[in-house]
């Protein structure tokens, strides 16, 4: 859903706008497209008002931490793709008409305005008529646009990060709730959330509310003060909110003046007379009572009558109500076994789970007593947690997140033997030129170099012939131990002597006990294979050594595979950037396989420079966003967002999601059929990879590596709902077939996860 937001408190600032970076940000975290227009200074009080006869003029925010004050302000937009909102300076209802008709075209249509969370209540009629947070979600209705005015109730001055990020989970899901259940008739909704700790619990009530109606009962709305006493507006305005929150009277009355001004300080306590003496049902009460008040509206300040009075009840989400039970387990349809420590990742399989399959029974350990033999389960767990054995027996009842054996894929050297037998035997495959020239090299000591490039003729050739050329038109290599991950260990060259000087780096200082200790632990082992080991979930040490794992920031059994690839220069680049483009596939079975459309395009820490200038500090070429330290701000962003960057635009980059499309296709392909040892799908099984693609700079595609078990942290909060569809799509293209519940493929038409092969080879 597309979502622009507004408020009448500015930009997030402790002081008098609290509230609303906390709840973009858990938008965001929801999936959900965020637009963002702000007055540029408190808008309080002001209603539906505009400026007549002003030139508003835009700057420009880019948020900073949560629950800091720590954001900028500029008079331009930003060029790098980062988050950005507007700020105008007019009133909320101007901010409506101009997010709505004058920025974020580009993000398509806006589904629907949320104008708050507003610093206090807006409930009872004498807050609701003058407030500028309704003011700016009843612009949007009569733009004709769903709209919802929120506000946070607070009942001290204490901002507790802990009860913000509560009140916005609930904020989200009512938001969304009445978005997905909007009533004829309905023109936008009123919503007061109680800022109480816990409110997002099973114990707050969602009610539909009237306007309680309340007047002015105790005289003048305005106090008479001396010309050269009168405050800032600012500081007026937190007096005001300080004392009607906690229900006093705003007294500020000074007397004996020979010449008379007037400021703004309501009586709140005719406000709270009201809502004591009024019976249960209106809004003022609802906060009172601590529960979330929710108050239909027409365009018009009237109430709409057809909803007062019920309870709204929220579907059950992971937030309120995840049912964990490691001992007797109820009866259910079916279970999953969730056993994934990722604070990141597991909420969301879990929401994944429960909005697509309600009635499925959440586990976090093996259940005892034992789950009846007929019942199915999902074990959607790390790779050491799996009960392969279990998987294995129980074809028809046990699915599992993982293959056993998949290295044909996911070890780089494997890998490029995998797409060169491919394209030996099909040498018109797409993968005959979406990959770089490879050579694989193996070796135990740097001393074995020259023996290892007795196999890997092409590197030898092209590293002699690098010898009398100049640097810049040298071809140049970058090395990568075959096993490693998280960027670790890589090195770029050029000639023989550099490559030399990489493993001498490697094998750095090694004393002859710690050889004598790496060969006692590789005699140790039953299967002295370190790709086996691995796969087994076994630690491996081989000779080269420890002392290089501290060299390079790579553990041992990372090394003594290698592939040396063709350097891809010039990248595309984007702003000066390189980046890669991480791109999800689901694999099904044996064997359906998907490529989820919502890709990710990841950045560089440090702009590019060409090999030949810089090849030792490798930030400027490596777009692997767990190497970056620092302000990461713009390292991950939506792949379908860089149309604006790239000549040919959106036409460009749909060139590219079809280039991806087969070569993911066929390498899967490439595994199944030609590297049956390596990759064995099983019918009872599925698995999601990360895979990595590098774009030159006249749009051909490389596919850089295959990863299981991808870092879906890197993804960050922000694009939190990109990992959120992903499971979304596991479970319904992976985990609802196989309980036999769901829609037949293709009947919910247009799918994010896009079939790429079908070739069903079936258990192995």
């Amino acid at each position: 859903m597309h979502i622009l937001v507004v408020n009448d408190d500015g930009p997030p600032s402790q002081q008098s706008s609290p509230y609303v970076h906390s709840f973009i940000h858990t938008l965001q975290t929801h999936g959900h497209t965020v637009s963002v227009v702000l007055p540029h200074i408190q808008r309080s009080w002001i209603g539906k008002a505009h400026l007549a006869g002003r030139r508003l003029t835009p700057t420009y925010f880019r948020p900073g931490t949560l629950h800091t004050d720590d954001g900028t302000t500029h008079t331009r937009p930003r060029t790098d793709g980062g988050e950005e909102w507007v700020l105008v300076d007019g009133t909320p209802a101007s901010c409506t008409q101009i997010g709505l008709n004058h920025y974020f075209q580009d993000r398509g249509k806006i589904d629907l305005v949320v104008s708050g969370p507003n610093y206090g209540r807006n409930s009872t009629s004498l807050f609701s008529l003058s407030s500028g947070t309704i003011g700016g979600a009843m612009e949007g209705a009569v733009c004709g646009v769903k709209s919802v005015a929120l506000s946070y109730a607070f009942f001290d001055r204490n901002h507790d990060p802990a009860v913000i990020k509560g009140a916005s989970e609930i904020s989200v899901r009512v938001v969304k709730y009445l978005y997905e259940n909007w009533a004829e008739g309905v023109d936008l909704y009123t919503v007061n959330v109680p800022l109480i700790l816990g409110v997002d619990g099973e114990g707050t009530k969602i009610l539909y509310t009237n306007i309680l109606q309340n007047y002015w009962t105790m005289g003048s709305s305005f106090e008479e003060v001396e010309a050269n006493d009168e405050l800032d507006p600012d500081e007026r305005e937190m007096q005001i909110r300080e004392g009607g929150e906690r229900g006093e009277g705003a007294d500020l009355k000074v007397v004996g003046l020979k010449h008379k001004t007037f400021q703004w300080a309501p009586k709140f306590a005719d406000v709270y007379k009201s809502v004591e003496e009024a019976p249960p049902g209106n809004d003022g009460w609802a906060v009172k009572e601590g529960h979330v008040s929710v108050t239909p509206l027409k365009a018009n300040f009237m109430h709409f009558d057809g909803l007062i009075g019920g309870e709204i009840k929220l579907p059950q989400t992971s937030t309120l109500a995840v049912r964990e039970q490691s001992a007797a387990v109820e009866q259910a349809p079916y279970y999953a076994l969730v056993d994934y420590s990722d604070p990141y990742v597991r909420p969301r399989i879990i929401a994944a789970l429960q909005k697509h399959l309600p009635q499925i029974q959440i586990l976090s350990s093996t259940p005892t007593p034992p789950l009846d033999p007929t019942a199915k389960i999902l074990h959607w767990s790390s790779y050491e947690a799996i009960p392969f054995e279990d998987i294995l027996a129980h074809p028809d009842t046990a699915l599992c997140c993982s293959y056993i054996i998949r290295k044909a894929l996911i070890r780089k050297h494997y890998l490029s033997h995998t797409l060169a037998s491919w394209t030996t035997k099909h040498p018109t495959s797409i993968l005959a030129t979406a990959a770089s020239t490879t050579c694989e090299l193996e070796l135990d000591y740097a001393e074995y170099l020259d023996e290892a490039l007795a196999e890997a003729y092409e590197l030898r050739d092209s590293l002699a012939a690098n010898d009398d050329k100049p640097a810049e038109q040298r071809e140049w290599w970058i090395l990568k131990p075959g096993m490693s991950d998280r960027g670790q260990g890589i090195r770029l060259f050029s000639t023989l002597p550099e490559l030399e000087a990489v493993f001498e780096e490697f094998e750095g200082d090694t004393t002859d006990e710690d050889e004598d200790e790496a060969d006692d632990t590789n005699n140790n082992n039953t299967n002295d294979n370190d790709a086996w080991g691995v796969e087994n979930g076994n630690a491996v040490t081989t000779p080269i050594s420890d002392a290089a794992a501290t060299a390079s920031g790579i553990v041992t059994s990372q090394l003594r595979h290698f592939v040396a690839q063709s350097y891809i220069h010039p990248p595309l680049l984007i702003n000066n950037t390189k980046f890669h483009i991480r791109t999800y596939v689901l694999a099904v079975g044996g064997l359906r396989v998907y490529v989820f459309r919502r890709m990710l395009a990841l950045f560089a820490g440090r702009p590019y420079v060409a090999p030949w200038e810089e090849s030792a500090d490798l930030a400027g070429h490596l777009t692997n966003t767990c190497l970056q330290s620092g302000e990461r701000d713009g390292s991950v962003r939506l792949f379908w967002d860089l149309a604006g960057d790239v000549a040919g635009g959106r036409e460009a980059l749909e060139g590219v999601w079809g280039k991806i499309q087969r070569v993911v296709g066929e390498t899967w392909e490439a595994a199944a059929r030609g590297q049956r040892v390596h990759f064995q799908a099983l019918p009872n099984a599925f698995e999601v990879f990360g895979v990595d693609f590098l774009v030159d700079a006249g749009m051909g595609v490389y596919l850089l590596e295959v990863n299981a078990y991808p870092d879906f942290k890197q993804t960050g909060e922000e694009l939190g709902g990109v990992i959120e569809g992903l499971f979304e799509g596991v479970v319904e293209r992976a985990v609802m077939p196989f309980l036999g519940v769901g829609k037949e493929e293709g009947e919910d038409g247009e799918s994010e996860m896009v079939k790429v092969l079908d070739v069903e080879l079936g258990s192995w």
